[in-house]
């Protein structure tokens, strides 16, 4: 395969996919985990391919609100792994949480190639296989019901980098905290998280990991403000607003 040279003007999205096929032959990533990516890649071009001031405000909340949790969890599959191992490793240190693979199509293997991948990457424990201590979701039919009583079923706050909206709305009808990166600001999952970053999870995980780390400096009282300013509803709104004025510029400038 050539080398994507630096100089192509959609450089960083191409290497996103090439990291994504390497992960679907190591057998990390599912198939319709690379369709999944594809879906989310036409909302990135409409949002211009870069981390908005949006994102950056819901990014913050979604610190504080980590930092602040008893019980945080960062749910892990396949396609979040393959792009941003590194940054999933460094992220439970510094919050500190516990990590767990939960994936929808359901493979014994493929979850173990995940947890290989982290501990490469530096982890030293991941939750997700050890079939004595899971247990179920309730009013949830997908594989993703599945879980460690240790991790999401115990948790406050849950992570969820790539997410499927039926799983959100469980949890959240669960009593959960859940925190998501969207692309489409009109998704079930967009729409039923607390706190939704609407940014590319690469560009997101890197971003988030810088504002834990100063975040993790502030006060209890400090972090509760951040929480307290910050409207998901509104984030939304205003998002959508953003892809109608980029769309917009593109139709008179060309």
């Amino acid at each position: 395969m050539e080398l994507i040279p630096a100089s192509h003007p959609r450089a960083k999205s191409l290497l996103i996919r090439e990291k994504l096929v390497n992960g679907f032959d190591s057998g990390i990533v599912a198939k319709e985990g690379l369709m999944a990516h594809g879906r989310g890649e036409a909302f990135d071009y409409l949002l211009g391919e870069k981390t908005s001031n949006l994102a950056k405000k819901s990014t913050q909340a979604a610190a504080a609100m980590l930092l602040l949790a008893k019980n945080p969890v960062i749910s892990v599959n396949g396609n979040i792994v393959a792009l941003s191992a590194k940054e999933i490793v460094q992220l439970s240190k510094i919050i500190p949480a516990k990590v767990e693979v939960n994936i929808f199509y359901a493979s014994e293997s493929r979850k173990k190639n995940i947890v290989l991948m982290l501990k490469k990457n530096g982890i030293k424990t991941v939750l997700g296989l050890d079939r004595r201590k899971q247990t179920k979701i309730p009013k949830l039919d997908s594989a993703r019901r599945i879980v460690d009583k240790n991790g999401i079923f115990s948790a406050d706050v849950v992570l969820v980098p790539i997410e499927d909206g039926d799983r959100t709305i469980a949890l959240k009808k669960f009593g959960k905290k859940v925190i998501t990166f969207d692309l489409n600001p009109l998704s079930r999952t967009a729409q039923t998280a607390h706190i939704t970053i609407v940014d590319n999870a690469v560009r997101g995980m890197a971003e988030l990991v810088q504002a834990c780390k100063k975040l993790s400096k502030k006060n209890e009282s400090a972090l509760k403000k951040i929480i307290r300013n910050y409207s998901n509803k509104k984030n939304l709104s205003e998002n959508i607003i953003e892809i109608k004025k980029n769309l917009t510029r593109r139709a008179i400038h060309g």
